[in-house]
């Protein structure tokens, strides 16, 4: 009798920890889409607790400030590439990371942009360093991840030999400045659909180091 009142006790622990979890990413999900479409600095504990439908206190059982939620939002999105980049080992397509990598960057603007931005301010005020570090351990393991492609691709001749940190730091500077050109009303009227211009950039960004004659 004891065994089956303990099992149903850990079977009711497992589903209110359960519950806790989805009701967290739920917040994350609601908070993220107020900050791209209003602001994170317009954005309030209370406006995301109505936005899931609960109350403040509640919130704050999961995050103690929404600095802390910042730097979740950001770490959840680091974690997206690195799945990505999982799911790509072993792609015998060698232009296959790249472009993905390029397309995960540019394919929600408003995201990368967002993230970005808080980068900026979390950062420069030394906000809760060990989600902060935490962050950047796992970029850098997405840089890693990259380098070794891109080691691998200049030792075959595919790609310039050139230090490793400026073929990171193009990409990176090819999606920034994307990321911020689709969200230019100037230049989105100028370049028409945004969908075939990423295609093109896409296109242009797994090739602008290659060697000649490849």
């Amino acid at each position: 009798m004891n065994a089956m009142n303990d099992s149903s006790s850990l079977a009711k622990v497992s589903q209110k920890v359960r519950e806790f979890r989805l009701r967290e990413q739920t917040i994350l999900s609601c908070a993220e889409r107020l900050f791209i479409e209003q602001g994170e600095d317009r954005v309030t504990v209370e406006m995301i607790a109505d936005q899931v439908g609960i109350g403040k206190g509640t919130i704050y059982k999961h995050f103690e400030t929404k600095n802390e939620i910042y730097l979740l939002l950001m770490l959840r999105y680091e974690e997206a590439l690195s799945d990505l980049f999982r799911s790509l080992k072993g792609n015998d397509d060698p232009e296959a990371l790249f472009r993905e990598f390029l397309r995960f960057r540019v394919q929600d603007p408003d995201r990368y942009l967002l993230f970005d931005r808080l980068e900026g301010k979390l950062a420069a005020d030394k906000i809760l360093p060990d989600l902060l570090q935490k962050l950047h351990k796992l970029r850098v393991s997405n840089r890693e991840y990259l380098s070794e492609f891109i080691v691998s691709r200049i030792a075959e001749g595919k790609l310039m030999d050139a230090p490793v940190e400026y073929h990171i730091g193009a990409a990176w500077a090819l999606a920034h400045g994307a990321c911020s050109l689709i969200k230019s009303d100037f230049y989105t009227r100028y370049i028409g659909e945004p969908e075939k211009f990423i295609d093109f950039l896409l296109d242009i960004g797994v090739r602008m180091a290659n060697r000649r004659g490849r």
